[in-house]
């Protein structure tokens, strides 16, 4: 597992594709192709597929669902096939096809295959359907939601803590409710530091064009914003890139992603997305599966920041300190972070 990690990171950094197409995928018999751990599945092991609307070695979103694909291979035992960039228009023919290959579990990576699993999840009861991020539930159909907001707001403070220029910027994909929650958040994190803060957002409409998010970045950077963050997936490597060159800060999202950018990274938002699939996994195999839709944030191990890394000596000690009482107040529950799926 270690060592797939690695490999995944170096891939990563080097921008080296580990992978051509969409690999792992049944055959007409359903069974797994493409296994990189080696293991040797038990007959009657829960087959599992993972689906994905980009590449599993992006160091973020969706490298973070595939590495929890890999840890209920070797800790659950369980037989695992995925598909990476699958479309939109796609995922209700991507579902069939593992369902209809024999799939015990099939995981939709984000708020987009919620429809589309409880279409399929009507023709094939006997499957269940995971979809995370999203706000589907029935009862062959659950949704795992992770409280990003509360990263979000974290991150929005942080990055007003370290403006000068008293203007901050955030990058996101596609809108949707996991994802304006996010963007909210970052507002009203940075707000609360400086009520006259600008934040300037943008949606780039992509998970995956980076050069979208760059020139996104690169307007924001040439309006005197200093510090940028992002839920944008694949596209926010852009704006990682783009602070990079200008030399402003960054946050980064769904992965510790400072090895992108060591000097320009101050923290990343972590979804632990391993544990969450385990968690529901779990549920499936303990026979305590509900078709319905569950929250789980930095109270339950699932939300976190990541270290500040290179950048600890450049953050002062009393916003260190601001961010860490923080985090304290959410876990126990002193403060709430507000869920605004609204978008602004």
């Amino acid at each position: 597992m270690k060592k797939s990690w690695m490999s995944l990171l170096l891939g990563g950094i080097l921008g080296v594709s580990l992978l051509t197409g969409c690999a792992s995928t049944p055959d007409a018999k359903g069974i797994q192709q493409g296994t990189e751990t080696g293991i040797v599945q038990e007959q009657g092991a829960l087959k599992v597929a993972l689906c994905v609307t980009g590449a599993v070695n992006d160091m973020g979103w969706n490298q973070s669902a595939y590495e929890g694909l890999l840890l209920v291979e070797e800790a659950l035992g369980c037989e695992i096939a995925y598909t990476e960039n699958v479309a939109a228009a796609d995922m209700a023919a991507t579902f069939t096809d593992y369902a209809a290959n024999g799939y015990d579990v099939v995981i939709g990576h984000g708020f987009q295959f919620g429809d589309p699993a409880l279409e399929v999840g009507e023709l094939y009861p006997d499957t269940k359907f995971i979809c995370i991020e999203a706000g589907a539930s029935a009862e062959n159909v659950a949704s795992y939601v992770m409280k990003c907001e509360e990263t979000g707001y974290l991150n929005g403070m942080l990055a007003a803590s370290m403006s000068k220029s008293n203007k901050v910027g955030f990058i996101g994909p596609v809108q949707g409710a996991s994802l304006v929650k996010i963007m909210n958040a970052f507002e009203d994190g940075a707000k609360a530091i400086n009520p006259d803060i600008e934040v300037q957002t943008t949606w780039t409409g992509s998970f995956t064009d980076t050069a979208l998010a760059k020139e996104s970045a690169t307007a924001m950077i040439e309006n005197n914003v200093d510090v940028i963050g992002h839920c944008a997936n694949e596209c926010g490597t852009g704006a990682l890139n783009a602070a990079a060159e200008a030399g402003i800060f960054a946050i980064g999202d769904s992965y510790d992603q400072y090895a992108l950018a060591p000097q320009t990274i101050l923290t990343s938002a972590i979804y632990n997305v391993p544990e969450l699939i385990k968690t529901a996994i779990t549920d499936i195999q303990e026979g305590s599966f509900e078709g319905v839709v569950k929250e789980l944030g930095m109270a339950d191990g699932i939300v976190e920041l990541a270290p500040y890394h290179e950048m600890e000596d450049s953050i002062p000690d009393d916003v260190k300190q601001l961010i860490a009482d923080k985090v304290e107040a959410i876990k126990s529950g002193e403060f709430t972070v507000i869920c605004d799926t609204n978008a602004r």
